[in-house]
């Protein structure tokens, strides 16, 4: 049997599945991805505000260090990093709020908001006060709020004054394949207008997203309906639980109709370069409540990172030292384990552990979450692995954007 004569017959039989499972499955994409996203009312935005929130959250530690400390674990070097961080880099991603955050204002009001937030995130990036990632969040396609949502999203860009890179819209309650077809028409209206090429997230908050009429998993449509402006999937906490009839006591993102909605989220998502966001958590971190909440928030972002969910909401700034507490504690209490194996798959050393290249691919993109994050420190990498960062990018899928 010419055995090379029937691999290329099936070279020709599979050339449209192979041209189609690079096209569709394109594979992690290769930049850094925030741990959470901040949201804030667009009403309440400023300039200043990465600066404020920033010096709001250092402020609560350092009047609850004990507290803080003990729900940590007692963790002190945890405690550095995160005051660290809140010192220089508080917020990853911000998302100035035009939706239930907002609320329902009269059309003149927010017209008004829309161009002084615009204004305000451009003087933020000019003078080096905004964050790594930005972004707004409009109303929804729906009918009753579609112009009012795209005219917020061009009034706000307008006054912007550009496309920021690193900059994507969220839009929520999104029920049909269509509607995200119908943002990507709209970007490349706005691309036309400022130049550019805008990009958008969709918010997982309805079960239509899920679930569509015909039993189809709509997220997958949605996915190939984006033409690659699609980022992200964020998982709406509250708006799914109730759409699927949770009393609200026993809503959260770790009831069983969430994880349903996130597993699924997470397959169809998988190996296309659409990132998945965690929601948040109601319980905020005042007064009275402050430890609880700061229990509460540190074990859900724990449970988030455990189900391969990296990123969440935050919508206070006392959310944040227990973001990074629990980031930075997930990485660093993982990453000795990790370099072990690591070291151990790369020289083929003998292990009771035997990895194949998938998992030391997982492994890998664990420590350049690591890094990503400041959990890790480049130095500590290299000594424990073996490895330089450049290897770890490589094995992990995510080399260096432009390499």
């Amino acid at each position: 049997m010419d055995v090379d004569a029937l691999a290329a017959e099936l070279d020709q039989l599979l050339a449209d599945a192979d041209e189609a499972l690079t096209r569709h499955y394109p594979g992690e994409r290769p930049s850094r991805q925030p741990v959470h996203t901040y949201y804030q009312p667009a009403d309440r935005f400023d300039e200043r505000l990465v600066h404020d929130v920033g010096r709001e959250a250092e402020q609560v530690v350092l009047e609850h260090a004990e507290e803080l400390l003990e729900v940590i674990g007692g963790d002190e070097d945890v405690m550095a990093r995160l005051l660290t961080k809140l010192d220089t880099e508080p917020v990853e991603d911000l998302r100035i709020d035009f939706e239930d955050g907002y609320g329902d204002r009269p059309d003149a009001e927010e017209d008004a908001a829309a161009e002084a937030a615009g204004t305000a995130l451009a003087t933020a990036l000019d003078d080096g006060h905004a964050p790594p990632f930005t972004g707004i969040r409009i109303r929804s396609f729906e009918p009753a709020t579609r112009a009012r949502g795209l005219r917020t999203l061009v009034g706000f860009l307008d006054s912007l004054g550009r496309v920021p890179d690193d900059f994507v819209v969220t839009l929520p309650k999104v029920t049909s394949a269509e509607q995200v077809e119908a943002m990507v028409h709209a970007c490349e209206h706005v691309d036309k207008h400022l130049g550019g090429h805008l990009r958008f997230e969709v918010q997982v908050e309805t079960p239509q997203s899920v679930l569509g009429p015909k039993g189809q998993v709509l997220l997958s449509r949605m996915i190939r309906a984006g033409e690659g402006r699609l980022t992200a999937f964020h998982y709406g906490t509250y708006d799914y639980s109730a759409a699927c009839g949770i009393a609200a006591g026993q809503q959260a993102l770790d009831h069983p109709v969430a994880e349903h909605a996130k597993t699924v989220m997470q397959v169809a998502a998988a190996g296309t370069g659409v990132r998945l966001s965690d929601g948040s958590t109601n319980l905020l971190p005042v007064g009275d409540q402050l430890v609880p909440a700061w229990q509460e928030h540190l074990r859900l972002v724990r449970y988030s990172l455990a189900r391969g969910f990296y990123q969440g909401w935050d919508l206070h700034p006392a959310q944040l030292p227990t973001r990074y507490a629990a980031t930075y504690g997930f990485f660093r209490d993982g990453f000795p384990a990790a370099a072990e194996r690591l070291r151990g798959y790369v020289g083929r050393e003998d292990s009771s552990i035997l990895d194949e290249p998938a998992t030391a691919r997982a492994l890998s993109d664990f420590v350049v979450r690591g890094l990503d994050c400041g959990a890790l420190e480049e130095a500590e990498v290299v000594a424990a692995t073996g490895l330089e960062t450049e290897t770890l990018l490589m094995m992990a899928r995510r080399p260096r954007a432009g390499d």
